[in-house]
């Protein structure tokens, strides 16, 4: 059971943090409650911006008293326990060129600031997490399925959970000092998350690759991108593609020529049926990606 824990943030935010720990029960719940609080049409409610495991409310105290607003909180937190947590989304397929020649002169020119100088960031991260070679572990980033739970902290960029029982999520941790500089579109790595940068700039997280396809566009000139300049929505579903740099420059060059789609299947998801079956939901999700 989480017992979600509410703050005042100043005079005009409520935080709400749902648990301590990531879990996909923990999003699940947060997301409840905060399409509940969209579709309720509060008066006073500005802006609503949820998180990995935990959400803010910005609300105008003139329009709706504070304490009103954390009375009705704590009620849809009672109705958002009871609703069951299915969720009508989509899977994606992201191409990925893991080991890149980018990525790696980057990680090289920082390496005073990672845990083991010696060796890439890769290569640290397979070794961490008990796996005999990097072919082993890119096997495992890229073989299930992954979560966006949060769309954010720079523009675009979405966090990813691992949808693998506890014991066999990869965990990395962030450099001892951040980067100044990632390429833009990097593959990262940091705590139990993954991560796209959406543009370059500094940064933390550990670099697995890069990715051809643009998540982020303000001037909505990328096709799949016009009717919306960010790409990811939290409840998404992302299934990496291990390509080589044959592959990426192909891609690139769909990008550039406007012809790049990428492949989107509409799913349902229910955390009851995962939780019950990791591995059976995990292949009808991958199944139905691959479905012409």
């Amino acid at each position: 059971m989480l017992n979600s824990r509410y703050s005042f943030g100043g005079d005009e935010h409520i935080f709400v943090e749902v648990s301590e720990e990531m879990s996909l029960e923990a999003f699940f719940k947060a997301l409840s409650m905060t399409n509940a609080v969209r579709e309720a049409s509060i008066k006073g409610v500005t802006e609503i911006c949820p998180a990995n495991a935990s959400f803010q409310i910005k609300f105008d105290p003139d329009l709706i008293h504070p304490d009103d607003l954390m009375s009705e909180l704590k009620r849809m937190e009672e109705e958002a326990g009871r609703a069951s947590p299915v969720l009508n989304t989509r899977i994606i397929e992201i191409p990925v060129y893991y080991q890149d020649p980018w990525t790696h002169e980057t990680l090289m020119r920082f390496r005073e600031r990672h845990q083991d100088p010696s060796s890439s960031d890769i290569d640290y991260a397979a070794r961490i997490n008990g796996f005999a070679s990097v072919d082993e572990f890119i096997a495992a980033h890229s073989g299930q399925p992954w979560f966006v739970s949060m769309v954010g902290f720079v523009s675009g960029l979405p966090f990813l959970y691992q949808m693998v029982d506890r014991p066999h999520q990869i965990q990395v941790p962030k450099y001892l000092r951040p980067r100044t500089d990632t390429p833009k579109l990097t593959v990262g790595y940091g705590g139990c998350f993954s991560c796209i940068y959406s543009v370059r700039g500094a940064g933390g997280y550990q670099m697995f690759g890069i990715t051809p396809m643009p998540i982020y566009d303000p001037t909505q000139q990328t096709g799949y991108l016009k009717d919306f300049m960010v790409f990811f929505k939290p409840g998404d579903i992302v299934k990496w593609k291990p390509i080589d740099r044959a592959e990426y420059d192909r891609c690139v060059a769909a990008v550039e020529a406007n012809t790049f789609a990428p492949r989107i299947r509409e799913v349902e998801f229910s955390l009851d049926a995962f939780n019950a079956d990791i591995e059976g939901t995990n292949a009808k999700l991958l199944e139905a990606l691959n479905a012409d």
